[in-house]
């Protein structure tokens, strides 16, 4: 562990600003990476969004300079030096496998087309034509079902659009986006509530809010541009409820580098911090909803008049006992009863969550919890209140809006067949993890990964690195190396190396986490090799579906002829058609609510009822893990080994309160084998962390991933990368 002297207080700060001239010295220089930084593209990391056409580090409200370590660590590393082919001659494939995330990252930007074929030691290097003839043979002689598409949040609406399209004309729905692995109950769960499964506010919506809940999530390190909106609610006097297990530094005090006041004396972010157990939640939620049942400060005029199933709810209010409620969730009466009070003060709440509350097995529950909490007083449908998923990555929810999904909307399903008279396949698609299911059994025998890390990505790593390396082939496009290009190699394993977003030869379009579409300018490539993720996938098509009806593949190759598809068959995106022409960036119609008419079919909003699920891991030696990120990491990608705000020097530790190591007979620091049914993790440190709750711990993702079962919300398909049973062991 660092030296207390070290120690990290508070979030952002001069550390940032440090961190911003390092980054720019490893670019060549700080104004080098302030003018990539301000071209007119989208932010290349989360989903809050900013940049396009009001140019880098500006968000929807106009605000500049928004930008966050984040960000510039994935701009510094899409312009770091290229891959040249002696690497791969001298450099194994059991070497790539012994480096870290970060290592694999830093190697430098792919340039070249390679290839790996199982009984080989190493990648070779090959032409775009061997690539190209290699993958269109093999998917010519499958049946379609017999292969699946993954698709990464960072690609735009272009390429997903083309890619998903390619594949169902090829004849199969096994279409997936990396939503399945992170915020897919959010969607299922905002979809059964309010009929939209995206954020029913706007930024400035936040901004206006006099009470925001932030559940099961850590934005001080993996969103860090929603802190200056976070700062704005309490500089106006409102409350920020944090519900975490984990006292997160930069939760409690973050300093905003772009504000002179916030950068000098801090920001004090949380008023209250409740920290339930891991898997708490859902008996948090409801008991918060209890105490305002109790007190009559539930707004009955509002369920009654917009919402069904208020009957219902008001009575599984009334017959949850509050033992049940403390017991399952791990927090006293009094204090849901406290936080329901300060909630029945606002005039203005917005709910929002990430993965803590996605990530269970109970998921899709969690987020219709919320959204009951927040019907229950006539939070949804009205301005400055509502539902705010924090989306991860910077496009994935305009890569499920245009189509990826096993299950295509059936306005987009009839649409794409009146307009252009495209042959869609009519089977039921498979999810992510059937689709790993049935590679390791060998129904499925061919890959292809619209970038991401879908190795890394997987709960029970083992499995995963089995069922990728039984499969014939495996194709994936990518920008840097990663941990599945090094482990799970299919029979035959090719990567075709792409252009970053801002390096396309065509504009692009992204959509932010509150249903905002930017368009991206591209830029000048870096380097000689990558090619447009637009292109290859249009290349693709020609090569294995020449005849295919409907599909000029030639125009295909324009990211203009893609918008106008895009433009006429999926609902409220009309405008992007022509967006490279006006310019107009626009906002998405019909998900945005404003009046308490929601986009069900009766347009009355849903309150559901549950039972709740017994709190896990209450045996003697176990504890409750949940996987998370290190503040120098965005999802798989790792750029830094510290967690600075953790005040932590290295990953390959378990995080668990100092009573727990003395319960479990351990000390600071010492050697332990951490395991369940699923897994084994030797050699890890186990170290005293006093800001989490008793009975739970940490570990960081991906590594740990190897302990994570691969049993999914029935609802979402999302596996349980949090509430993981461990044991700790010494040794």
């Amino acid at each position: 562990m660092k030296d207390d002297s070290m120690k990290v207080g508070s979030g952002g700060g001069f550390r940032a600003i440090w961190y911003t001239f390092k980054k720019g010295r490893e670019t060549g220089s700080v104004w080098k990476l302030y003018k990539a930084m301000r071209t007119r593209n989208s932010c290349k990391t989360c989903a809050v969004g900013m940049g396009g056409q009001k140019g880098g580090m500006v968000n929807e409200t106009g605000s500049f300079p928004e930008v966050c370590k984040k960000s510039l660590q994935a701009m510094v590393a899409d312009m770091q030096p290229g891959i040249e082919p002696p690497f791969w001659k001298k450099t194994s494939i059991e070497q790539l496998a012994a480096m870290t995330p970060r290592e694999l990252e830093h190697l430098g930007r792919l340039i070249h087309p390679v290839r790996y074929r199982q009984g080989d030691s190493h990648y070779e290097t090959i032409t775009w034509e061997e690539a190209f003839d290699t993958i269109a043979g093999k998917l010519a002689s499958l049946s379609p079902e017999e292969t699946f598409w993954y698709f990464s949040g960072r690609s735009s609406n272009e390429a997903g659009f083309l890619l998903q399209l390619l594949a169902r004309v090829y004849g199969t729905n096994n279409v997936n986006n990396c939503s399945f692995y992170c915020h897919q109950a959010s969607g299922v769960g905002l979809q059964s509530s309010v009929g939209s499964g995206t954020a029913t506010i706007q930024l400035e919506d936040l901004e206006k809010s006099d009470c925001v809940f932030l559940i099961g999530g850590n934005p001080a390190s993996n969103h860090p541009r929603l802190m200056t909106s976070l700062m704005h609610v309490r500089r106006r006097g409102g409350k920020v409820i944090v519900i975490n297990p984990v006292e997160e530094t930069g939760l409690v005090t973050f300093r905003i580098p772009s504000d002179p006041i916030s950068l000098l004396k801090g920001t004090k972010v949380a008023t209250h911090y409740i920290k339930p157990h891991i898997g708490g939640d859902l008996a948090l939620l409801w008991g918060i909803a209890k105490s305002l049942h109790e007190t009559n400060q539930i707004d009955l005029p509002f369920l009654q008049t917009h919402c069904n199933g208020h009957e219902d709810y008001l009575a599984a209010l009334d017959a949850f006992e509050w033992e049940e409620l403390e017991r399952k969730s791990g927090i006293d009466r009094s204090e849901m009863e406290s936080i329901a009070a300060l909630y029945a003060k606002s005039e203005r709440a917005v709910f929002s969550w990430t993965m803590g509350i996605t990530h269970h097995a109970h998921g899709v529950e969690n987020v219709q919890a919320i959204a009951n909490l927040a019907m229950c007083r006539g939070m949804v449908g009205r301005p400055g209140s509502g539902l705010m998923p924090i989306r991860g990555h910077s496009n994935v929810q305009g890569i499920g809006s245009v189509g990826v999904t096993p299950k295509l909307k059936q306005q987009i399903f009839d649409a794409l067949q009146e307009h252009f008279g495209v042959e869609l396949p009519t089977t039921e698609g498979l999810d992510t993890l059937a689709c790993m299911e049935d590679a390791a059994s060998g129904k499925i025998k061919a890959g292809f990964c619209l970038g991401g890390n879908l190795f890394g990505s997987n709960p029970d790593a083992t499995f995963a690195g089995e069922a990728l390396s039984n499969l014939d082939l495996n194709v994936m496009m990518n920008t840097t190396m990663n941990t599945g290009h090094a482990h799970g190699l299919a029979k035959e394993t090719i990567i075709l190396p792409v252009l970053a977003r801002d390096e396309e030869p065509e504009p692009t379009t992204q959509e932010s986490m509150f249903n905002f579409v930017r368009l991206s300018d591209g830029g000048p490539r870096r380097l000689p090799g990558p090619r447009s993720e637009v292109e290859i996938i249009a290349t693709l098509g020609e090569r294995l579906l020449p005849d295919a009806k409907g599909i000029d593949w030639k125009q295909m190759h324009h990211t203009s002829t893609i918008r106008d598809w895009i433009g006429r068959v999926v609902p409220g995106y009309g405008k992007i058609a022509a967006i490279d022409k006006t310019k107009e960036e626009f906002q998405i119609d019909g998900r945005t609510f404003y009046e308490p008419r929601f986009g069900t079919k009766d347009g009355r909003a849903v309150l559901h009822c549950h039972s709740i699920p017994d709190l896990k891991g209450t045996g003697e030696n176990e504890l409750r893990l949940m996987t998370v990120r290190s503040e120098g990491q965005f999802n798989t990608v790792v750029y830094e080994e510290e967690d600075l705000y953790r005040n932590q020097d290295r990953r390959d530790i378990i995080l668990m309160n100092p009573d727990d190591l003395q319960r479990l007979g351990l000390t600071h620091d010492q050697r332990v084998t951490v395991e369940n049914e699923i897994g084994s993790m030797p050699g890890i440190l186990a170290r005293g962390y006093e800001k989490i709750r008793p009975g739970n711990a940490l570990m960081y993702y991906p590594e740990s991933n190897v302990l994570v079962a691969r049993y999914a919300d029935p609802q979402s398909k999302t596996p349980a990368f949090k509430g993981v049973v461990v044991r700790v062991v010494a040794g």
